[in-house]
């Protein structure tokens, strides 16, 4: 007996490593891992497919991918995203990585088609389901039905997510179908019977499998594009990511607090802008944090802070993208089709390149070209004086901010500029969307052209008429 037990000793400890070995490949494969698809969200705070995936999960796989299908060129030979919006894209990204980091997590970075990485990725970490948010104009929603295309050829679901609006869609008063397409009806009926969800709860630790390659930030160049050349007559530098965008907000509620002080008139273009726009685009900081911390800085619950109105109108552009598609900014019949002018494409260069002999069009496209921002106020303007007073397409100047803005948002660019066009819009709605009125006297001669257009400065002010404004 004594001869054998080293034996059986042995056997014992052959059996509890392989029963070790067993539970632990069991327990690998009973994990639950889900892989986060972030797009147009690049946020830790209120982020819902973030938590929701933590909350389910076991491990969650954080993911960007730098589709090369925005850094193309157009018909016109321009590139779709310009060098401003892709260096605060890539700064944007930058700071998810770094804010997922803090949480324990890491932001696998590629370059190339969501429809061909995806899988790859999914396969590779045993991912059970991937989510995103749900986007609406046609050419994110084209590449969300080529990912779950070829997530189900793998039987993975892809689950859309609603997180880029104010008003969530399953808390409106109204189907999606029967969503009021006047925006003064859609603005009443939406405050009168519908609340602002709160915000989503910040994630604490974040679990993530063993990553290999996380993947390195693509440089402009690799992107086909040249690095931007900072303006020094730029009113602000705009930073990527949503540590500087929560910066923002409360500089912009400093600044508020300082006009109130000084008793400055808030009107017209003098108004206090939140200049947020860029960081809301990429999703940098959410639509509902936002409408809180307005709330909880004025100590009410009215909605009658300009701001709020914009994240409004941000909201109807979505909204009539989800019910309408394209269709919302197609003309209904050939009889609306505006009359053009035959020299549109010359009209239209002059437009871009700030040379319509109107100074404050040209002072704008100048700051345009310059910095990829310009206010809304500005941009109004300028879309108004390419339809109106050009006779232009409308779509020449939708694509061309596409390019240059660094806050293009696809719903409300293409949105705005079709009512603009007057494209299935309202007109009782214009006493809500500060339509272009005529520039004042005071705004003609103020340092605006004289910064943008310095050329003008020593110019007889009988010169600087704008009547076909």
């Amino acid at each position: 007996m004594s001869n054998n037990l080293p034996k059986y000793e042995k056997d014992i400890k052959i059996c509890n490593f392989c029963t070790l070995l067993f539970a632990e490949v069991s327990c690998k494969m009973s994990e639950i891992t889900i892989l986060v698809w972030f797009r147009n969200d690049l946020r830790i705070h209120d982020n819902e497919i973030l938590l929701e995936a933590i909350r389910k999960a076991d491990k969650v796989l954080p993911v960007y991918c730098f589709d090369p299908f925005y850094f193309t060129k157009t018909t016109t030979g321009e590139p779709k995203t310009g060098n401003f919006r892709a260096r605060f894209l890539l700064e944007s990204v930058a700071d998810l990585r770094k804010n997922l980091r803090a949480h324990g997590a890491e932001l696998i970075i590629r370059t190339g088609h969501p429809a061909e990485i995806l899988p790859l990725l999914a396969e590779e970490y045993h991912v059970n389901e991937v989510y995103h948010h749900r986007e609406v104009a046609h050419e994110e929603t084209d590449i969300s039905e080529q990912v779950e295309a070829a997530l189900w050829k793998i039987k993975l679901n892809l689950k859309h997510f609603i997180g880029h609006t104010l008003y969530h869609k399953e808390d409106l008063p109204f189907p999606i179908k029967d969503i009021p397409d006047s925006f003064a009806t859609f603005k009443k009926k939406i405050e009168r019977d519908s609340n602002v969800r709160p915000c989503i709860d910040t994630p604490g630790e974040i679990s993530t499998p063993v990553i290999t390659d996380a993947g390195e930030l693509p440089t402009l160049q690799q992107l086909g594009l040249d690095e931007p050349v900072d303006d020094p007559r730029a009113t602000i530098r705009f930073i990527g990511g949503e540590t500087e965008a929560l910066k923002q907000l409360q500089q912009y509620f400093i600044n508020i607090d300082k006009a109130d002080q000084q008793k400055v008139v808030k009107q017209g273009p003098a108004s206090i802008a939140s200049k947020l726009s860029p960081w809301v685009a990429l999703g940098c900081i959410s639509l509902r944090h936002i409408y809180w911390e307005v709330m909880k800085h004025e100590g009410n619950v009215n909605n009658n802070n300009p701001l709020i109105l914009e994240l409004l109108w941000r909201d109807y552009f979505r909204f009539m993208f989800k019910k309408h598609g394209q269709k919302f900014i197609a003309q209904s019949n050939d009889e609306e089709q505006p009359e053009l002018a035959a020299n549109q494409d010359e009209l239209f260069e002059k437009w871009k390149n700030g040379d319509t002999g109107i100074p404050l069009v040209d002072a704008i496209m100048h700051e345009l070209n310059a910095t990829g921002y310009i206010n809304n106020y500005s941009r109004q303007i300028v879309a108004v004086y390419l339809v109106a007073n050009l006779k232009a397409d409308w779509m020449k100047g939708a694509k061309y901010f596409e390019e240059k803005l660094i806050d293009y948002s696809p719903a409300s660019n293409w949105g705005n500029w079709a009512f603009i066009a007057g494209i299935n819009s309202d007109p009782r709605d214009s006493r809500y969307f500060n339509l272009v009125k005529q520039p004042t006297e005071a705004e003609m001669k103020g340092d605006f052209i004289d910064t943008w257009l310095p050329e003008l400065k020593n110019v007889d002010e009988k010169y600087l008429h704008i009547t076909s404004l």
